[in-house]
């Protein structure tokens, strides 16, 4: 295995620092996902009780509440088992979630998936140099 130090510098760069540039992408992605598609999210998961009970404050919490509320509803909606399991996600609202919501969903889990990995390997490489 070569060394991260015989790379040129800009591999060196892109892999090792790429994964923030990816993180802040995002960050961006939630923050519209939280400021232009949480009504629509809270209409669709209206008899959930996690709406139920969190729906007046949702998006009114700050910055950093909105990214975790994003989060926990794209967790729920995507991948469901355990928020059906405690009751959190109705049944019949997760069949009838609009589709277009939940694209939007997927992408934005996605790349909080790949750029934690990404970052990950960029450790490893950084670490094991």
């Amino acid at each position: 295995m070569t060394s991260i130090d015989t790379w040129s510098p800009w591999i060196a760069i892109i892999v090792t620092g790429g994964w923030s540039l990816l993180a802040a992408a995002g960050l961006a992605f939630s923050l519209y996902l939280s400021n232009r598609q949480l009504d629509a999210i809270k209409e669709a998961l209206k008899n959930s009780r996690y709406v139920y009970i969190w729906g007046p404050s949702l998006g009114k919490r700050g910055f950093i509440w909105s990214l975790l509320e994003i989060s926990k509803i794209a967790g729920m909606v995507v991948w469901p088992w355990a928020s059906l399991r405690i009751g959190e996600l109705d049944p019949i609202d997760l069949k009838n979630f609009p589709t277009r919501l939940k694209r939007l969903l997927i992408i934005d889990l996605t790349i909080m998936i790949i750029s934690c990995t990404w970052m990950g390997i960029a450790v490893v490489l950084i670490k094991f140099k």
